[in-house]
């Protein structure tokens, strides 16, 4: 019995230190397929603005992760849709393979690996707006939350068309691999309303593993002795409870 506990609780320790090391994991690997994606890319100043999000958005996830790390969830999407990004960045949206073999099985009359592009446009800023308005706002699971995550999901869409608008007026024929129009005169409608479809499936599926989260990571030592307060924590429990998740075996003094 002993060993057995023992075992366990070695097993555990495992689990926490690969999870400790799981951002930078992440990254590295992230950082290493961004540089083959951008080995002789189909297009180079496609690539340089369809992988921009990453080069911006990291450095702030880096500047901010020990005052406000992310859930591994929250995480995890991200790298999924930087290599996303990678992927349309180094064959052009209109020239990914992915989209051709869908074309074909599908019978579609275009290669739509960019509605995946889109789709995790919403999919993946939607947990990771619903992780900050969770944690930094008053609000609780509900209604409020889910509308003002969608919402702000559809703003981030709108404004990416709006950058892709810009980048066609200033750089004009250049631009047009980074449009990835392909001739659709709803391109625009279509990325938006895809980007909205992923934002609802993401909550829809994926809030109860991302409360869980959430309520862990409040509970590591680190940011159990300078972010959160037994306050705090018996407010994320009452999130938790009120979502429908059992909390009542976990003791906060």
């Amino acid at each position: 019995m002993r060993q057995s506990t023992r075992r366990s609780a070695n097993q555990n320790s495992l689990l926490r230190d690969a999870g400790r090391h799981e951002p930078l994991i992440l990254l590295l690997a992230g950082a290493v397929l961004l540089i083959v994606s951008g080995i002789a890319p189909h297009d180079r100043l496609t690539w340089w603005l369809e992988t921009l999000p990453i080069f911006i958005i990291v450095p702030i996830l880096i500047a901010t992760g020990r005052e406000f790390p992310f859930t591994p969830l929250a995480y995890r999407l991200m790298f999924l849709h930087a290599i996303v990004l990678m992927t349309g960045g180094h064959y052009t949206y209109a020239q990914v393979p992915l989209g051709f073999w869908m074309e074909q099985w599908f019978d579609f009359s275009r290669n739509n690996f960019d509605r995946i592009g889109h789709f995790m446009q919403g999919f993946v800023p939607a947990i990771a707006v619903r992780e900050i308005l969770l944690r930094r706002s008053p609000l609780f699971p509900g209604r409020w939350l889910f509308t003002l995550v969608t919402a702000t999901c559809l703003a981030v869409s709108a404004a990416y068309e709006l950058l892709e608008w810009a980048a066609a007026v200033t750089l004009g024929q250049a631009a047009s691999a980074f449009l990835g129009t392909q001739g659709d005169p709803w391109d625009t409608q279509w990325d938006m309303l895809f980007a909205l479809i992923g934002a609802l499936i993401s909550q829809l599926l994926l809030s109860r593993i991302h409360n869980r989260q959430i309520y862990n990571l409040a509970l590591t030592p680190r940011l159990l002795t300078s972010k959160y307060s037994h306050t705090a924590l018996r407010r994320l429990r009452r999130l938790l409870i009120r979502a429908g998740i059992n909390v009542y075996r976990l003791h906060l003094g």
